[in-house]
């Protein structure tokens, strides 16, 4: 079979999982859910109960990462955490980014929507993806929530940013995968770029969520999208 001249253009079609709006309706915003390394779209789909009541007519979508990880036997990954340098965790990310980008035309597409009824929520490199993504599509998502990750490619942000949704980062004080200290450099670099952002720093946490993480994040999505 011959090569169709544009069949490279397409990156790889991400799988996921979703819950429909609680309502029974269809959905009139959309939240995607952008696991950790080793998860997948399972992990985060969890997450869905907590915020459904407060957002009736939100359906929820966790796809699972492009690429296996490639540490253990099973589990996804974005990007490569073999080499932890900054400028190969940057090269992974410009890799993945465009494959996210098309999965999120393609989801408001077919359910009739336009970016600002998305909201993207991360967790680790989920949050990595949100940051870099969200920040560089033509038109700003209603909202981005990151728990315990970090703004990559913040070097660039400034020439790059095409767009500027609100940001909300939660991050536990005891994090041992993901420094702390991600967080503050994170608020820093998009407060300068003009992008609001609140910060919840969570006393003795790890690289988890936690009740008030969730509980938190679930107000800035109501925020977002339930006042329409």
């Amino acid at each position: 079979m011959a090569d169709h001249p544009h069949s490279h253009a397409h990156p790889p079609h991400l799988q996921g999982l979703a819950m429909p709006p609680a309502s029974g309706q269809k959905p009139k915003s959309v939240v995607v859910l952008l696991h950790g390394v080793g998860a997948d779209g399972n992990d985060l789909l969890g997450l869905a109960p907590y915020w459904a009541p407060a957002l009736p007519d939100t359906e929820f979508v966790s796809p699972h990462a492009p690429f296996p990880y490639d540490m253990a036997p099973f589990g996804r990954q974005w990007f490569s955490l073999q080499d932890r340098s900054s400028a190969a965790i940057l090269a992974g990310i410009q890799q993945a980014a465009p494959i996210l980008d098309h999965f999120l035309d393609q989801l408001l597409a077919s359910r009739g929507l336009d970016n600002s009824r998305l909201a993207l929520v991360g967790f680790s490199q989920g949050t990595m993806m949100s940051l870099y993504t969200g920040l560089r599509r033509a038109e700003p998502a209603a909202c981005i929530v990151g728990y315990s990750g970090a703004l990559a490619g913040a070097a660039l942000l400034a020439q790059e940013i095409r767009c500027r949704p609100p940001v909300l980062l939660v991050h536990g004080e005891d994090d041992p995968v993901v420094p702390f200290a991600a967080l503050d450099a994170a608020a820093k670099t998009l407060a300068s770029v003009g992008v609001r952002v609140e910060t919840l720093a969570r006393p003795s946490l790890g690289h988890s969520i936690d009740e008030e993480g969730l509980r938190r994040g679930g107000e800035f999505l109501t925020a977002a999208l339930a006042g329409h």
